[in-house]
């Protein structure tokens, strides 16, 4: 919706806005812009809500600069015209009212908002809509649609993998990867790896782009009812469209890690196993292990893994035994007791496979078997120096 002229004028005067809406139904589409919104922003109209007013709708937005959301909902105004409201008040008031139709009328000459319900009325003041940061216009943009429970599902297998350090901003973000046979999804913070393809999805033209967490987040939780979502993208910018819903945000600069070259080739050893009894096994076992190195210890022979953990500085320690399928070397080798268990807990196949080659050297899990035709999941755990 193109940003209109902010009021109507009416022999010379200025005409107050007016809309009717339900509070609910307000509320919902609010609360799923309110990700977007930061706890302290350098602009202080983004601590609001834009309102884009047109007949028989109304625009909502919200915005950090980095990342806009929109989305669009009925309204009952023959009115057109913009004004931007206090998030937090907004939101608070909502969620105390039941479901019922709440009247906004808006005063152009100080942008006062007054709500009125059958209860009584509630003043707030706003802030010139004009005031409000423009969405980026994404000129040249390829385009490429896909099945929103795919998209989904590549997000939140690989997303939990991805960096926060600040001086390593390429790997605080997912590496999409788009190629004319499948597609990738990228992700890690240099201890841990996810890439999640789909050779079932296609791309007419060939691409690769960093897109931060913040609409990653915002996108996996509107879309989970949304059959399809639309992406632009530009070499700065992409867009994601569903439903009602717009997400544009600014893509990560800077060279993504050549990650294929730290995936080993051969790893020879591969033991299956029941993915819920190794993921209970290591969160009972980890409560035992150090603090800092959260370790567990792996000791593979035969049909048999032993789990096992210990704190030397409180002599504490535990030890496990699993029945497995394995074949290979006999081997021990110690990995991070919670970069296993965010794997595995972002997994939902009965048995996975590891698969190793050296005990200082990358582990390998994936499903034992796809968990969805087309769909191919490797994750990669550095391995942490075993004590003596």
């Amino acid at each position: 919706m193109q940003r209109k002229g902010c009021w109507s004028i009416f022999e010379g005067h200025l005409e107050p806005m007016h809309f009717i809406v339900s509070s609910s139904q307000l509320l919902r589409h609010l609360s799923s812009l309110s990700g977007v919104l930061n706890s302290s922003n350098t602009l202080p109209i983004l601590d609001n809500f834009l309102i884009e007013l047109g007949p028989g709708e109304a625009v909502i937005s919200a915005s950090d600069l980095e990342t806009t959301m929109t989305t669009k909902l009925e309204v009952k105004t023959e009115d057109t015209g913009t004004i931007a409201v206090p998030a937090k008040m907004l939101l608070d008031i909502l969620k105390a009212f039941p479901d019922i139709p709440l009247t906004f009328k808006i005063d152009p000459a100080t942008y006062g908002v007054e709500l009125t319900s059958d209860a009584g009325k509630y003043k707030l003041t706003g802030a010139n809509g004009d005031d409000f940061p423009k969405s980026p216009m994404l000129e040249d943009a390829a385009t490429f649609d896909i099945e929103a429970n795919t998209l989904i599902t590549a997000i939140n297998r690989t997303l939990f993998a991805a960096g926060n350090d600040d001086l390593r901003p390429v790997m605080s973000g997912i590496y999409f990867e788009f190629y004319a046979d499948n597609v990738r999804f990228v992700a890690t913070d240099a201890h841990r790896l996810v890439r999640y393809a789909r050779t079932d999805v296609q791309a007419s033209s060939g691409a690769q782009f960093i897109v931060p967490k913040k609409p990653l987040n915002l996108l996996k939780s509107a879309a989970a009812h949304a059959e399809r979502v639309s992406m632009s993208y530009t070499e700065s910018n992409a867009c994601f469209r569903f439903d009602e819903v717009t997400i544009i945000c600014r893509l990560i600069e800077g060279k993504y890690p050549n990650y294929e070259a730290v995936i080993p080739k051969e790893n020879p050893n591969r033991m299956v196993i029941n993915r819920v009894d190794f993921l209970q096994a290591i969160r009972r076992v980890s409560i035992f292990a150090n603090k800092t190195t959260h370790q567990v210890r792996l000791k593979l022979a035969g049909s048999e893994l032993h789990v096992s953990a210990e704190d030397l500085d409180f002599a504490n320690e535990a030890n496990e035994r699993l029945n497995c399928s394995y074949s290979g070397e006999d081997m021990e080798i110690g990995f991070n007791s919670r970069f296993l268990m965010d794997m595995l807990n972002n997994l939902s196949s009965a048995e996975i496979s590891l698969e190793l080659s050296a005990p200082n050297r990358a582990g390998i899990i994936r499903p034992s078997e796809p968990e969805e035709a087309g769909e191919d999941v490797l994750m990669l755990v550095m391995p942490v120096m075993l004590n003596a």
